[in-house]
Parts: structure tokens; sequence; C-alpha cells
């Protein structure tokens, strides 16, 4: 597995859209009080903020994802009137665009570590 320097050439901060993302997450967990744990909490605010992302936490990220894929077939997921705990959840890891940049970064993570397609 590689360190984080051999990873150098890959920019782990969060792009704006999963921070937009995270922050409508901590707004409607904040107006409903629910969704999500204290670590999705921490992890919206470093994304909001575009707090630099650890290897580790991208791995975390991708593996959550993943688990909650299924938190979509929910009635409210999507309804920012009446949002389900797993919208709200999946709001605060950066929503659909983190999940995009997170695969992507472990994409090229992967390559950097010579186990990618490429």
């Amino acid at each position: 597995m590689s360190t984080t320097a051999e990873y150098t050439s890959i920019d782990f901060t969060p792009p704006e859209d999963a921070a937009a993302a995270a922050r409508k997450g901590l707004e409607l967990r904040s107006e409903f009080d629910r969704g999500g744990t204290d670590v999705g909490v921490a992890r919206a605010r470093d994304l909001k903020n575009r707090r630099t992302c650890s290897p580790d936490t991208i791995r975390r990220m991708v593996s959550y994802f993943a688990r909650h894929e299924v938190d979509k077939q929910a009635d409210d997921f999507g309804d920012d009137d009446r949002p389900s705990a797993g919208y709200i959840a999946w709001l605060l890891w950066g929503g659909d665009p983190g999940r995009e940049w997170a695969e992507n970064i472990k994409q090229k993570m992967e390559e950097a570590d010579g186990e990618g397609d490429a």
C-alpha cells in the first residue's frame, strides 16, 4: 500500500459540489434533527470546509457509499421538504458529487499503487 507521499500528484481537496452537498446535509440535519452519525457530521464539516482528505478517508467514503446505495430506495430520499434520514446522511458524506469524487480519487490511488487498469 502506498504512502501519502506517493500520491503527490493527486489532489485530495474536496470539490465545491461535494462541499455544497455536505453543507446542505448539515442544514437538513439541523432542521429535521435526524440523519447521519457523529462520524458523518465530522465528514460533512471537513467536506464543507474543503479540508484535504487523507487516503484512508477516501477509502472510507467509497465504502460508505457502497454500503448505503440502498438508502436511495427510501420514499423520501431526495425530498428536501421531508427528507429521509438516509438522504441526509448521504448528503453529509458529499452526496452524489462526493461519491463520484471519492471513487475517482480511489482509482487514481490504485493506479499510483500499480493496481489500476491503466
